[in-house]
């Protein structure tokens, strides 16, 4: 994986921490701007990125959109001090699949990182919270103005698929729907698969941006 932060004791703290606490994780290259993540990941082609938000020269943001355009199946995974939801959404729109605060536990990083790799997609419940208000509020005041017509996939779910999307955008991952709902795990992974059929989306951010932008704020606050 590639590291990327401005701060260089952070960084090499962050490093020594993944080679020392998690074996199966290489740290291939470290850069301290989106300028030189770039620029590295041309050469290092990395399967992960842990990418800071705020850098010089070119943020991690920006960063994020000329990767994934140049390599959409790099894997990026904000992490940053900043719960931003401007920052937040942005990103996440960019194709980011992850989005995590600095003062997580180091193993709680770490298996973030695992989860990542295998294809999930993580954010931070405190984040989550602060995204869910702010698609709510977008949402609110683009229907205030024009009514729009609700989408062929909002009909098309039943109300325990509803109930699993709500609590996929509140950034719930399938163990803590399956135990939150009192069902097994495989019966969420099967029921968040229909969803995303349905959906016609492919990952959690994507579900969760189009459920709140398609009017879900009822089901968001109860």
């Amino acid at each position: 994986m590639l590291l990327v932060d401005d701060q260089i004791l952070f960084v090499e703290s962050l490093r020594t921490v993944l080679e020392t606490r998690a074996k199966d994780i290489i740290v291939v290259g470290v850069a301290s701007d989106g300028e030189e993540a770039v620029q590295l990941i041309a050469d290092l082609l990395p399967d992960v990125v842990l990418m800071d938000v705020r850098m010089p020269k070119m943020t991690g943001v920006e960063a994020t959109k000329i990767i994934k355009d140049r390599y959409p199946q790099t894997r990026i995974l904000m992490l940053t001090t900043f719960d931003d939801d401007e920052y937040v959404i942005e990103a996440l729109q960019f194709g980011a699949v992850g989005y995590l605060l600095k003062d997580m536990p180091p193993m709680e990083l770490i298996t973030a990182v695992r989860a990542v790799y295998e294809g999930g997609v993580l954010i931070s419940p405190r984040v989550a919270e602060k995204l869910v208000g702010r698609l709510v509020q977008n949402s609110e005041l683009s229907t205030s103005s024009s009514v729009e017509e609700e989408p062929e996939w909002v009909k098309d779910l039943n109300s325990r698929e509803k109930e699993i999307l709500r609590m996929i955008a509140m950034g719930y991952d399938n163990e803590e729907i399956a135990n939150r709902l009192h069902m097994a795990k495989q019966t969420v992974k099967n029921y968040v698969s229909k969803i995303y059929c349905k959906m016609e989306v492919k990952d959690r951010v994507q579900a969760s941006l189009a459920a709140i932008k398609a009017g879900f704020n009822e089901m968001i606050n109860t």
